[in-house]
């Protein structure tokens, strides 16, 4: 069960940082021998140090690396112990077997709500997730980027990119969070201007055809076009495009305003290993840090559109403003639109085996 949060300063917590892709952390052993009525909990009394795991997806990374040590050193200054946060980064579909599979993590931070549903269903996570944090438990949003080769390519409708056998480099969605918004955007495309469902499968169905490769995860689909030259056009996230031009790709980018999708990324704690390793407090402190001014700057430095309306208010400049913005409401929420498009023998595998 889901305990009620502690604030920041009655917490006895700092943070250390793990920086790439570790085995988690053991259970916090400590044990009050203080009468129940005087504690608060074995974690807040002891000074020991205690470990938890964020897994998260893979594009993640560049804004983690900044916002974890901020919540090291805040914690570090107001009580004084010290937290080892380990991270683990993988395409959003993969990260969610692994957790399912037996990779304990205290929080997750995945690229949609079908895989923390999954993990949910799983008997990890408590029902009614999306209410334990500000906005619904999204701490980031994007849209769909197109990036084209040769900068003379001009993309301005979605149908453009199903013309001229190009080759389109995505990500695949059984794997990746990413893909799978892509494919939606994809869908909406037709679905939400006035098209048919027939429509739509025969464009996203001529899409898919032209895939020379579906990489793992977006970050793979980045590398894939950039680093490897393959493919003529590139569909990822609007984020990953924006840090790869701050990284010096200085490659155009599109982003369609007529329609786009708004890729909603959540965060939550893990119940069962948070209970189970006494970390609870902790990595509920993070998945609260995460909605703060400072840390959604920090996402939003990198190309994440952030969720806090005066930090999104700050940086609107950055974001191209879109006239018809689906959401995953419009296909039917991630409980319908996952098995209908993504599970196993839905509308993703009858086009790919075509």
């Amino acid at each position: 069960m889901r305990k009620p949060n502690l604030s920041l300063k009655t917490l006895a917590i700092a943070t250390l940082l793990s920086s790439s892709l570790f085995a988690c952390g053991s259970p916090n052993q400590n044990q009050s021998t203080t009468p129940e009525s005087e504690t608060t909990t074995a974690q807040t009394q002891s000074q020991e140090p205690v470990t938890i795991t964020l897994v998260t997806y893979a594009v993640t990374r560049s804004a983690y690396e900044k916002i974890i040590p901020l919540f090291v050193e805040q914690w570090k200054t107001e009580t004084g112990q010290t937290v080892t946060i380990e991270q683990s980064y993988g395409g959003s579909g993969s990260q969610t077997r692994a957790v399912i599979d037996g990779l304990e993590a205290d929080i997750v931070a995945l690229a949609l709500g079908s895989d923390i549903n999954a993990i949910e269903e799983a008997g990890l996570i408590d029902p009614g997730w999306e209410t334990e944090a500000p906005r619904d438990s999204v701490v980031t949003s994007s849209v769909i980027a197109i990036v084209p080769r040769n900068p003379n390519l001009k993309i301005t409708q979605w149908t453009d990119l199903a013309e001229n056998d190009l080759e389109i480099i995505t990500a695949n969605p059984k794997t990746s969070g990413g893909a799978r918004w892509n494919f939606l955007g994809l869908w909406g495309a037709i679905t939400q201007t006035g098209g048919t469902e027939a429509e739509a499968r025969e464009f996203v169905t001529k899409i898919y055809k032209n895939a020379p490769i579906l990489p793992k995860n977006a970050r793979e689909s980045t590398d894939v076009f950039y680093q490897q030259g393959q493919g003529d056009i590139l569909l990822n996230y609007e984020n990953e495009v924006y840090l790869a031009n701050l990284q010096g790709e200085n490659q155009p980018y599109t982003i369609l305003t007529d329609f786009n999708i708004a890729i909603d990324n959540p965060v939550t704690v893990v119940d069962k290993t948070v209970d189970e390793r006494n970390t609870r407090d902790v990595s509920e402190a993070f998945v609260e840090f995460l909605f703060t001014p400072e840390a959604q700057a920090i996402f939003a430095e990198v190309g994440f559109r952030p969720t806090d309306p005066d930090v999104a208010a700050q940086v609107a400049d950055q974001y191209p403003a879109i006239k018809n913005l689906a959401t995953i409401e419009d296909f039917g929420g991630w409980r319908e639109a996952q098995p209908k498009f993504f599970g196993d023998g839905g509308i993703f595998d009858q086009i790919f085996q075509q």
